[in-house]
């Protein structure tokens, strides 16, 4: 099988070009630190040479698995495809990651033209009736095999996976898979590359001093410095969110509000970047693969390895939700529009009205305001605070390596280590946006955890962002908003650092949708906590802690349009199971979302605008049917973190609990079992109700 193996890659080096091969950093990496991708040797040209070998090697050791002629075990066949593919998943872990980071036209271009080869590659294996047929033959051994916890789940999953993948299909239904799962692909990647054009093709320039004279210092600076970036006079506001949402903030400029949101609120309804007919033919096509494996909708196809396990389930815990808050979040709006009519609005507070007079009830009510909070959250202090909040929960720490290689000159990387001083890991963190970023804020990872003959290859983990930008006059200041998502997205990179076991599809991240939200929400929890600001919230230029009246009016404006919050994503997730409850095709997207909201309608409605075209998440995020995981592991984590209140938001026992139970398990075990474990009991959704009410 060897000789075989090594024909087919040696084949494949002449077609691909020795030469192409022997050079190419993505296949013949030099002495790096851990092993480190050597980004700044990686061309574009790279690329597509590195897919056609990796994808021939992979070929030939599904083909050496397929053709062995001793009969099927759990080390030749299970753990065999386990550990195949490395080197293409390798090479499309650092493209696909960059191409999110760091794209361009070509980039894009290239990766059209990728994706279908590593579709069809997935589909020739799960379709593949003699791979299955050995599959099959282990896993019908599995009562007397004597296999561990871990390698009965793996057992468990790759079944799984083929069975979802189509191998119990006919072959005019194979094929019929085949269509689907390539146009599905396609169309996911186009929907994104469209959201990135849009937000990337409007800005407005403002250009008349008095116009953004009201501003805060820090919002025209940002403002400043987006015009000079790119060339122009003035003053820019671009769809970054955190260009953006500040001056929707604090600018009282309806005019320009309205053209600013309805930009943002209408990307890709029509136009160049059109993502209506994407949106439907995706839901059309995951309708189409939902009938062909069974199921009434898509939803209760991905359902079934959920969690919730099925739609009534997600929808009667979204409509628990919706219907405990929903008079309380009207109320919200109605309490923000007395207070801008007192105020001298004489017009109806629309949408693009909503975060200006938000802002001034919550000034108005609290005593504070941004500006006075940004400069007590500059990120390079922010990020060092919680630094220590996880040095002193887990033992573990963060120092800078500027040995390790990154991808752009915003990337910096840092070795995690243990309290012994033993490699945890990897974590490169970029914070700012850029045109060739896509927005929000996310973990990723360039290496996961495994272990190969008894040594662990530890991982290389990335949070990505899209924060306030230093400008000419002061660093980066950090909304509290973002403090916050910046806590979000450190706990899954805990999550992706804490990974312990022997099988990369088992650790880590590699969980449920719907409890994979969890260990990155409980984190929020110690925003509000005074001993844990204490520590993170420092003012830039004096170094002071922020004062405990400023702490205080934080942590009790929390509570401040909580019903409103809730309800806007119980929205979100209700949009994305109604998208992925059809029974029959869509006709018209904008009327079916408009319908899809309209139980959760709390600002008034505004013509034109469409979440579905812009929902990333759910076309091509991997969230499809499951964003009501955010508010599911909302019902996880308000639960969990009263143990570390009971136990100390500092405990490094509770800490090294949440660790061993629920970060370092991946999903060797059912979430439930897990969370359990952690809490010695079931979460009540009733808990978080009481959480947003009280």
């Amino acid at each position: 099988m060897k000789t075989k193996l090594m024909t087919f890659v040696m084949a494949a080096a002449v077609m691909t070009g020795c030469d192409s091969v022997s050079n190419n950093p993505l296949i013949n990496q030099g002495n790096t630190p851990y092993g480190t991708p050597e980004f700044s040797k990686i061309k574009l040209e790279h690329y597509m040479p590195a897919f056609d070998y990796a994808l021939a090697e992979a070929r030939a050791e599904m083909d050496a698995i397929v053709n062995n002629t001793e009969e099927p075990t759990f080390e030749n066949t299970i753990v065999a495809m386990e550990r195949s593919g490395e080197l293409l998943d390798h090479v499309s872990t650092i493209f696909f990651v960059l191409n999110g980071n760091e794209t361009s036209d070509e980039m894009q271009a290239l990766a059209m033209e990728v994706q279908p080869k590593l579709i069809a590659f997935s589909n020739d294996v799960n379709l593949n009736p003699e791979l299955w047929e050995r599959v099959k033959s282990v896993y019908e051994q599995r009562e007397s095999l004597a296999l561990n916890e871990e390698e009965a789940k793996l057992l468990e999953n790759t079944y799984n996976d083929f069975v979802r993948s189509g191998a119990n299909l006919n072959d005019e239904q194979k094929e019929q898979y085949r269509r689907i799962s390539e146009e599905l692909s396609n169309l996911s990647l186009q929907f994104e590359q469209n959201v990135l054009a849009a937000t990337n093709a409007f800005s407005l320039n403002i250009t008349d001093e008095s116009e953004v004279a009201e501003l805060p210092a820090f919002v025209r600076d940002a403002m400043a410095a987006e015009a000079k970036a790119r060339g122009e006079q003035g003053w820019t506001v671009t769809l970054q969110q955190a260009n953006m949402f500040p001056f929707l903030t604090y600018s009282s400029n309806r005019e320009l509000k309205e053209k600013v949101w309805r930009a943002s609120n209408s990307r890709c309804v029509g136009g160049e970047f059109n993502n209506l007919e994407n949106v439907k033919r995706i839901a059309e096509l995951r309708l189409e693969m939902a009938h062909l494996f069974g199921y009434e909708d898509y939803a209760s196809f991905v359902l079934e390895e959920r969690m919730a396990e099925n739609t009534k389930t997600v929808n009667s815990f979204l409509e628990e939700l919706r219907s405990a808050t929903i008079k309380y979040a009207k109320k919200d709006y109605k309490t923000v529009s007395a207070y801008a009519k007192k105020s001298g609005a004489n017009y109806e507070i629309m949408p693009w009205d909503w975060a200006y007079w938000n802002e001034k009830y919550k000034v108005a009510t609290f005593d504070y305001n941004e500006e006075d909070v940004k400069p007590y959250f500059e990120l390079e202090n922010v990020k060092q605070g919680i630094f220590v909040l996880a040095e002193r929960l887990y033992g573990i720490r963060f120092v800078e390596n500027k040995e390790i290689d990154v991808y752009h000159p915003d990337v910096k990387a840092y070795d995690v280590l243990e309290e012994n001083g033993d490699f945890l890991g990897v974590l490169y963190m970029d914070f700012f946006p850029r045109a060739t970023k896509r927005g929000g804020a996310w973990m990723t990872a360039f290496r996961e955890m495994k272990t190969v003959d008894g040594e662990e290859v530890r991982p290389f983990i990335s949070l990505c962002g899209n924060f306030t930008k230093p400008t000419e006059n002061t660093p980066s200041l950090l909304t509290f908003d973002e403090f916050e998502t910046f806590l979000h997205e450190f706990g899954h990179c805990l999550h992706g650092l804490f990974a312990k076991g022997t099988y990369q599809s088992l650790t880590g991240t590699s969980v449920y949708r719907d409890f994979v939200e969890l260990p990155s929400q409980v984190l929020e929890n110690w925003a509000i906590q005074p001993e844990f600001l204490d520590i993170v919230a420092v003012h830039y230029q004096t170094g002071e802690k922020m004062p405990a009246e400023l702490r205080d009016k934080i942590i009790a404006s929390k509570k401040y349009l909580a019903a409103y919050a809730n309800i806007r994503q119980v929205s979100f997730g209700t949009i994305d199971m109604a998208y992925h409850t059809i029974t029959e095709p869509i006709e018209d997207v904008m009327a079916f979302e408009r319908k899809a909201s309209a139980s959760t309608q709390v600002l008034p409605v505004v013509d034109g605008a469409n979440m579905g075209c812009s929902f990333s998440h759910i076309f091509s995020g991997g969230y499809a049917a499951g964003y009501y995981g955010y508010k599911w592991a909302e019902v996880l984590d308000a639960d969990a973190f009263e143990l570390f209140k009971e136990m100390g938001i500092f405990s490094r026992e509770c800490g090294n609990r949440f660790r061993e139970e629920v970060l370092s398990k991946g999903g060797i075990r059912h979430p439930m079992e897990l969370y359990v474990a952690f809490r010695g009991h079931k979460p009540e959704t009733q808990a978080l109700i009481d959480e947003i009410l009280k």
